[in-house]
């Protein structure tokens, strides 16, 4: 009998964690799978239940929320035996929507009913974990802002975008790759991809792969303002790599030097870190479900 955890950001909305028990006892054959459900009650409290979980040898944590809520349980999988699955409730999404995992409900727990399992690349920053996308820059300080407002989705996302934007002074950095030598860049963000994009679908790093011991290291200029419509529409259709704004290096290990300590996205949750950033990969360290239909196509 498989034993499965199913842990619920309850700020998802009442409306959807009701149907997520709805799906589970349709989708799930209870008669051989041990299913429990518990609510993470504040930040970082889907850690402490993953760490116990993993105790208990628990076979499967399901994250049930968005991308922090993925980051906080996958930190605590990682080089374990337990497999982690996702049921997607967030607003950005993006570790799920590269996996290929829809948004239905009951088509996402029915995919861990499926059990389709594979190892993916996770990677830290400065030793903080992450499974997506970390990112510095314009990026980090928009993640900051938008945490700290009133308005979600991806209308508040976007106009807190433009609203920034012209205001923005680049920032100089000095990068590593692969401890080779350093290379100065004035950059608008630069985006550590380990998945291709951040969610909303805006893919930043398409040919990002989650199995191949490298990040995509995406370091964007400050397009003209006339650009702007072609880069989102580039950003959306998975062809990015085409404007002259952005240059992507692969690379297993990257070290940064910044101008000072300030914020970072670090799957979609901004955290103020020192101005020297070192960040690797931790190569197939994490068991994930995913849909049938995209083994090895991530």
């Amino acid at each position: 009998m498989k034993r499965i955890l199913f842990i619920i950001n309850p700020n998802s909305g009442k409306k959807k964690t009701e149907n997520i028990r709805k799906a589970i006892s349709k989708q799930i054959d209870l008669q051989n799978h041990d299913v429990s459900i518990m609510y993470s009650k504040y930040a970082g409290h889907a850690i402490e239940l993953s760490k116990e979980a993993v105790v208990d040898n628990m076979d499967v944590v399901v994250a049930v929320g968005g991308d922090g809520t993925v980051n906080e349980i996958a930190s605590q999988l990682v080089n374990t035996n337990t497999i982690l699955g996702i049921v997607p409730l967030g607003s950005g999404n993006g570790l799920a929507r590269h996996l290929g995992i829809p948004r239905n409900i009951k088509k996402s727990v029915e995919i861990i009913s499926n059990s389709i399992v594979t190892k993916i690349d996770t990677a830290t920053i400065n030793n903080k974990f992450f499974t997506s996308i970390a990112g510095i820059g314009f990026d980090a300080m928009i993640a900051d802002k938008f945490a700290k407002g009133k308005t979600r989705g991806f209308t508040g996302y976007f106009n807190l975008i433009i609203n920034e934007y012209f205001r923005y002074n680049l920032g100089n950095y000095t990068l590593s790759f692969n401890d080779k030598p350093k290379s100065d860049h004035k950059a608008l963000f630069i985006a550590f991809a380990n998945s291709n994009q951040f969610g909303y679908s805006t893919t930043i790093a398409p040919s990002a792969c989650l199995t191949d011991g490298l990040l995509d290291v995406c370091i964007v200029r400050k397009p003209k303002f006339l650009s702007l419509p072609r880069i989102a529409m580039l950003l959306f259709s998975k062809k990015i790599g085409k404007s002259s704004d952005i240059q992507i290096v692969k690379a297993g290990r990257i070290s940064v030097t910044r101008e000072n300590e300030d914020m970072v996205n670090i799957d979609g949750e901004p955290i103020l870190m020192e101005n020297k950033l070192d960040i690797r990969v931790n190569p197939l360290s994490l068991k994930i479900i995913l849909d049938k239909k995209n083994v090895g196509k991530i």
